[in-house]
């Protein structure tokens, strides 16, 4: 008996429905997400990236931070998230949609960082952290990013721009420290994600 046209089907079937399941199904239930007005505020959520965020997206990619940090916020009974203060609500698709590429992550050797953007909200703070993590968040193992920067000498007052730091990376008298436009793009990337604005299918867990 020729069972060719039977192990064609089946294999048929098998690619089928891998497409259905992980293509077409996704496709139709996320891919059409919109944005959703908030009917108290007005605002449109997710809000769409700035220019310079979303050059300090790529920079955020090129500098392998989604090596040890994470961008979700898990749901209630798959971790400690939300105690830990990470965001007001777990994170939900809709919240990617204006995202590409989406930055999920799959290590947290540091903390997540769905919404640093509202948990550190200064500027200074994370020009300081990129350039020094340790002086802003002790104990940190994470890598100094001082080549996003540039040293300068000061011409007439101190740039508005200046990072102030502390020993040993203080500059020498005369000079001061300010960050490239790589810099100043990624910071502003860090203080975009702020992903704590209400979505209907995502309400605050009660507390």
């Amino acid at each position: 008996m020729n069972r060719m046209p039977v192990l064609v089907v089946g294999i048929f079937l098998t690619f089928l429905s891998s497409w259905l399941g992980l293509v077409a199904y996704p496709y139709f239930a996320l891919g059409r997400f919109t944005p959703v007005t908030d009917e108290e505020t007005g605002d449109i959520n997710p809000p769409p990236l700035s220019g310079l965020a979303e050059r300090g997206q790529q920079v955020y990619a090129s500098a392998g931070c989604i090596y040890c940090h994470s961008q979700q916020v898990r749901q209630v009974g798959y971790g400690s998230d939300l105690e830990r203060g990470w965001g007001a609500r777990p994170t939900v698709a809709r919240d990617y949609m204006r995202e590409n590429p989406v930055f999920l992550g799959t290590m947290r050797t540091g903390p997540d960082l769905t919404n640093i953007g509202a948990r550190q909200p200064s500027e200074m703070w994370h020009h300081q952290h990129l350039y020094q993590p340790g002086t802003v968040s002790p104990g940190s193992i994470m890598p100094s990013y001082k080549y996003l920067y540039r040293t300068q000498k000061i011409e007439g007052q101190r740039s508005a721009e200046a990072i102030d730091l502390l020993p040993p990376e203080t500059p020498a008298d005369g000079y001061e420290v300010v960050p490239t436009y790589e810099a100043e793009a990624l910071v502003a990337y860090l203080l975009s994600l702020n992903r704590n604005y209400p979505l209907p299918e995502a309400p605050e867990p009660p507390q």
